[in-house]
């Protein structure tokens, strides 16, 4: 057998990767991109070099951690664009991506960061972005878009969305859904008078 074939990891080794992984979604969906490696280490139950020699680079690893959601991304742009109902399919776009986006701060950083290559998201991103301007532009076609929307619109609504960090995640699922039911009537030409979700407690009621 030529020696350069690749060697698959012993098991300790494959489960050192799983649970560096583990700690590192964790730790990214509640406090972002600038936890320190060695929490991600101390989180994993491993030494710095057992992190280092697997992830080299946070960038390596943040890539890593979020392959699951970019994929999962794709399949949500993919659902809006196969709806014949160009507005229902970039309603169901916006929808889907905040909640998906409520789930992990860490990965909204990485999403809309302006350097997104430095994480290797360039291809997905670019791809999901463009999915939601093909959706918008039917959309607007169809009368049912504000005519001013831009893509950046959105981005800045995930940038808001991101603050929705407080609270438990079904508290923070349950917020998005509403924040996401605001959003689409701010774009929409025509007034929506349909139920808002429920009311979702983030924070202690002022009122």
């Amino acid at each position: 057998m030529p020696d350069d074939l690749p060697h698959p990891l012993r098991s300790d080794a494959r489960d050192n990767r799983e649970r560096i992984l583990e700690a590192a979604r964790a730790l990214f969906a509640t406090e972002g991109l600038d936890v320190p490696m060695r929490e991600v280490a101390r989180r994993a139950g491993v030494g710095p070099a057992t992190l280092y020699r697997r992830f080299p680079t946070k960038q390596i690893l943040a890539t890593e951690a979020f392959a699951e959601q970019m994929h999962a991304c794709r399949a949500v742009v993919d659902e809006g664009l196969a709806e014949p109902d160009a507005w229902r399919g970039f309603c169901v776009v916006i929808e889907k991506l905040f909640a998906l986006h409520a789930r992990s701060r860490g990965f909204t950083e990485a999403f809309t960061a302006t350097y997104p290559h430095a994480l290797d998201f360039t291809t997905e991103r670019e791809y999901a972005l463009k999915a939601v301007a093909t959706l918008a532009h039917r959309a607007k076609d169809a009368g049912r878009l504000r005519p001013d929307f831009v893509v950046d619109d959105l981005i800045l609504m995930l940038l808001a969305n991101r603050g929705i960090h407080i609270g438990p995640p079904a508290a923070r699922l349950a917020a998005s859904r509403r924040f996401a039911a605001f959003v689409i009537r701010a774009f929409a030409t025509t007034t929506d008078t349909t139920p808002l979700p429920p009311v979702a407690r983030v924070a202690p009621a002022i009122l």
